[in-house]
């Protein structure tokens, strides 16, 4: 029987700062732990570790350096960086492991840890769960409060080079003129406010920044990825070309045209499809999606000869997918897309951000035009907080809404009902060919799962 993860969830660990498993104690022995798992292989092992702009950022990132230095483990920090900075870093620099404190798109009283090997690749599911294991082996063997004798460590502000070396690879991947784009950019308050502005000056591009203002408690407050209306309203009321909005640790990215209309992952992936299939660089001309991506994409793809596979959400198992299939695109509705052409090894919102504006730039069309054909099933997603993640399958009222809303759909619709990875939620998403067939399934699910489940 495979045991499963009880602090690692789809985006490494994720909670309330304050609270277990982030509090001060138990951060300290997680970093304890990856010291010893790193130190397994290398006794000499270095970490570098980068956080975002949550006030909580800094505390629980000098605390879990803490914990490695306490197993000898050598640490550099590059301050305030993107996900994907500390990703590029770790396999560039030559460290063991990159380490990023955040919560990514969650309210700024939560945060996490993410855990990249030196590889650049998030940690697989079995070696988590191996640092678990001691994690709480460690919590169980000193019930006393963690040491507080370490030494003092600042993680901010950080070296600035380690930010600029990310800045400029992602510059130099750059080869067509973006000057003549006019773009807004929405930094959600987030860690994109430390790298943005310097990258898209380099390139020289007429940006307009908005939410770059981080205050500790305002990140992603009505503003970045989870609110692209806020930038797609600024781009419409405007003189602009295109509405960049990235989340709070800037892993994921998405777009609105110049009318003031979002486009999503699914749409990015659409168009990044058929540029890089024009190209040549589309392996197996073949694109890796998640079970959320909506069946217009699917459709539109094939009609570009482009098969579309589906992997759990959740951008690591679209990597996993990718790689197990050969495949050079994936991504996420959600904005998270993953270019294996290059040498990127994560989702990265800055580089599907120049990706997008470059083919723009290239084709001499505009956004809309793009994705203009990717006709999108009414779709809805909705969210139901849970007291307990119970397999759908035990439950016989939940499983009995899900299989009906399967047979009135057949081959004309898609239900997937999953629970959340890094929160308390299940997610109930249904594609209907009608909104009214849509919302009637999608509430007679919902309306089951609370009445069994409901918190």
């Amino acid at each position: 029987m495979t045991q499963t993860r009880q602090l690692f969830g789809t985006d490494g660990i994720r909670g309330v700062a304050g609270e277990f498993p982030l509090t001060c104690d138990s951060v300290y022995w997680i970093g304890r732990a990856l010291g010893h798992d790193l130190a397994r292989v290398n006794a000499k092992a270095r970490v570098v570790i980068g956080q975002d702009t949550r006030v909580s950022s800094r505390w629980i990132a000098d605390r879990f350096l803490q914990g490695l230095a306490s197993v000898g483990v050598e640490t550099r920090s590059a301050g305030v960086i993107t996900t994907p900075g500390v990703a590029f870093l770790a396999r560039s620099q030559g460290f063991d492991a990159g380490v990023v404190i955040s919560a990514s798109h969650n309210p700024w009283t939560d945060n996490g840890i993410k855990i990249f090997s030196g590889d650049g690749y998030k940690l697989p599911d079995a070696r988590e769960l191996a640092i678990e294991k001691e994690i709480f082996a460690l919590l169980q063997a000193d019930a006393a409060p963690a040491p507080d004798s370490t030494p003092e460590i600042a993680t901010l502000p950080g070296e600035e080079g380690l930010r600029h070396a990310y800045v400029h690879w992602l510059a130099g991947a750059v080869s067509t003129d973006l000057s003549r784009l006019r773009v807004a950019v929405d930094c959600a308050n987030g860690a994109a406010a430390a790298e943005a502005p310097e990258l898209f000056g380099a390139l020289k591009i007429n940006t307009t920044f908005l939410h770059s203002a981080p205050d500790g408690e305002n990140i992603n407050e009505n503003c970045g990825a989870l609110h692209p209306e806020t930038v797609a309203r600024f781009v419409a009321e405007g003189r602009f070309d295109v509405g960049v909005t990235f989340d709070g640790d800037a892993d994921r990215a998405l777009f609105c045209d110049a009318n003031g209309r979002v486009v999503n992952g699914d749409a990015v992936l659409l168009l990044a499809a058929r540029e890089m299939q024009s190209r040549g660089t589309l392996a197996n001309a073949t694109v890796v999606a998640t079970t959320m991506s909506n069946m217009g994409l699917e459709l539109a793809l094939k009609r570009s000869s482009i098969k579309m596979l589906r992997a759990n959400v959740g951008d690591k198992y679209v990597l996993e997918e990718m790689q197990r299939v050969g495949a050079t695109l994936g991504g996420e509705q959600s904005g998270h897309i993953l270019f294996r052409d290059g040498e990127a090894t994560t989702g990265d919102g800055l580089l599907t951000a120049l990706r997008v504006l470059e083919i723009m730039a290239r084709t001499g069309k505009p956004l809309a035009d793009l994705v203009g054909d990717l006709k999108v099933f009414p779709q809805t997603i909705r969210n139901v907080r849970v007291q307990k993640k119970i397999p759908f399958t035990q439950v016989p009222a939940v499983q009995a809404a899900i299989t009906a809303a399967e047979g009135e759909l057949a081959d004309d619709g898609r239900v997937v009902v999953r629970y959340s990875g890094t929160e308390a939620l299940a997610r109930v998403m249904i594609e209907a060919e009608s909104k009214e067939q849509m919302d009637r399934l999608a509430e007679s699910i919902v309306g089951s799962i609370q009445s069994a489940l409901g918190a």
